[in-house]
């Protein structure tokens, strides 16, 4: 047989999908054609691991010239809700992808496979089971053992035939029958023990209502779905991997009915992993039910949601998508990456501002009463291109409760008394008085003197100090409440095979710690829920959605401290 030739400029591989896929090309398979999907349950919202997911899926389909369906595996009403598939939607749409009009559920199909099922009976390699759950578990045997045959395996197929159409109208209880396939009990992967295709469920359905009251399994729907939209690739992750007999005995046992498009192939990649996050979305639904979060999206949650609320963008995110790779096996990614990776976006684009979150009042003595002078400080100095804004200065100030201390170290180059500092964009000012309440002894208000030929930009001093810290003007000054966001988890993951009591011990008391007095440039007002700044010395700040004209609420996206980069460097 001659080996077709190779398509033009294929792209190069880079990982062990794109080299099948390139072979599959050159022998001529699918036609040329490449067609993927990304398949979520409705279940929940989508978290960081999804976003690979769609990344590989629909960037795959761009860099081929192919296509990519969104297709929502709504097989398990129980569960499922609208909320979820429109949260779904946005979320994709927001990290840079769009699968045009072909956005498909597994409803869709639902009649379809329904018959395909009559077929496998008819055929003799499917039949209804009245085990219950527990006796099935019974009958599966071991890794080691084989499993026993359910004693109603040898139903004749027209037995088989009344019975599952009496399933699907409801004549039976929940969970007293089930469809099976007829395939091998003594398999040694016990995905092929006669696994379970269909299971009766009375729950309304987001989309077909009460309908139906029998339901397909994911094992089953899947493939049948990928073929009937002639997908070509279908790309899952490594869990499914012993899934892979199942998903290929469903299609070629189906594969001669003319309304399947395709002969898809399964190829398994290895999950995202992070450090210091629950990525388990049955997990993250508890933490949502049980109070843990204030919600889906809240901004320590690893959903896509919580990330765009916090303040991440989407190029950060596939940015660090690309960066972790395509692998066969599972590993953890530190999440100092995914960190590093925002960092490196909001670099160039965020613009830079003057925060106080912890105030202390300071009072330039020697400063006019009724002066106010505009400063004037670049908007970002890594992009020259965004310009300067001009911030007011006045006699009265506030810095953080942190640049100045009573009786420092040596080598403390912040206030304090008799110790000079540059203010940013500013003067030079010393520290003269220290004022502190009564009764209790803390500090609440510095006395200093400012340097009049100090200014920035215009110092005609020639005096140099070493410490430079970051303040705004009393009068002119915005209130705000500032969110300081930590890793949920303080060490480890929460996956699935850990007890509840495990990873719950594992959880942050400080994840988030509030900040309601706050002080931030008057450039700030009106800032729209999304908009992200770098406040000086502290991080990287997102305006978040309970923002109002009366207060101004941020989230920290991250701090500037980037030890990733450190180890790229070491």
């Amino acid at each position: 047989m001659k080996t077709p030739d190779a398509p033009p400029n294929l792209p190069q591989p880079s990982n062990f999908i794109k080299n099948i896929i390139n072979e599959d090309l050159r022998m001529g398979k699918n036609d040329g054609r490449v067609h993927t999907r990304f398949p979520p349950e409705p279940n929940g919202y989508l978290h960081i691991g999804h976003a690979k997911s769609i990344c590989l899926n629909f960037g795959l389909a761009n860099e081929y010239g192919g296509l990519c369906n969104l297709r929502f595996d709504d097989t398990n009403p129980s569960k499922e809700e609208v909320e979820f598939v429109e949260s779904i939607q946005q979320d994709v749409k927001w990290l840079g992808f769009d699968w045009g009009d072909r956005m498909f559920y597994a409803s869709d199909y639902f009649e379809e496979l329904y018959q395909f099922a009559v077929k496998l009976i008819k055929a003799g390699k499917a039949y209804v089971c009245d085990l219950s759950s527990q006796e099935m578990k019974e009958y599966r045997g071991t890794l080691t053992e084989p499993g026993k045959e359910s004693p109603y395996r040898n139903r004749s197929v027209e037995e088989n035939l009344d019975l599952f159409e009496r399933m699907r109208k409801g004549e039976f209880p929940d969970g007293s029958r089930v469809l099976r396939a007829k395939i091998d009990m003594a398999s040694p992967n016990l995905n092929m023990r006669d696994p379970v295709l269909y299971r009766i469920m009375r729950a309304t359905h987001h989309r077909t209502g009460d309908k139906w009251c029998i339901y397909p399994m994911y094992d089953y729907a899947h493939p049948l779905s990928d073929a009937l939209e002639g997908i070509t690739h279908s790309i899952c992750t490594l869990e499914f991997e012993d899934h892979r007999p199942l998903y290929d005995w469903v299609i070629d046992n189906c594969l001669q009915d003319s309304r399947l498009k395709s002969r898809p192939q399964q190829i398994e990649f290895a999950r995202l992993n992070l450090t210091n996050t629950i990525m388990s979305k049955r997990y993250l639904r508890q933490l949502v039910e049980e109070g843990y979060v204030s919600g889906w999206d809240d901004p320590r949650m690893p959903t896509i949601s919580g990330l765009r609320r916090r303040g991440y963008t989407p190029e950060a995110i596939r940015d660090f998508c690309d960066r972790i790779g395509v692998a066969k096996s599972n590993s953890t990614v530190d999440i100092a990456l995914l960190e590093h990776c925002i960092r490196e976006d909001l670099n160039f684009k965020a613009p830079r501002v003057m925060a106080v979150l912890r105030p202390l009042k300071v009072v330039i003595t020697n400063y006019p009463e009724d002066l106010v002078e505009e400063m004037e400080a670049e908007n970002n100095p890594e992009n020259p291109e965004m310009g300067s804004r001009k911030i007011p200065f006045s006699r009265v100030i506030y810095i953080e409760q942190e640049d100045f201390m009573e009786n420092p170290p040596k080598k403390y180059f912040r206030l304090a008394p008799g110790q000079e500092v540059r203010l940013k964009h500013a003067y030079i000012i010393k520290c003269e008085e220290v004022i502190k309440d009564e009764e209790t002894g803390e500090v609440i208000e510095l006395h200093c003197t400012y340097d009049p030929a100090t200014r920035s930009g215009a110092d005609t001093s020639g005096r140099k100090v070493k410490g430079t810290i970051h303040w705004v003007s009393a009068a002119h000054a915005l209130r705000a409440e500032v969110r300081l966001y930590e890793h949920l988890l303080l060490e480890g993951g929460g996956d699935e095979e850990e007890e509840n009591s495990v990873w719950k011990a594992k959880l942050n008391p400080n994840s988030l710690v509030t900040l309601p007095n706050c002080l931030v440039e008057p450039g700030l007002a009106g800032a729209a829920p999304g908009s992200r700044y770098q406040f000086l010395r502290q991080g990287y700040f997102c305006a978040d959605p309970d923002s109002t004209e009366e207060k101004l609420v941020f989230n920290r996206i991250v701090g500037l401290r980037d030890s990733w980069a450190k180890i790229e460097k070491a």
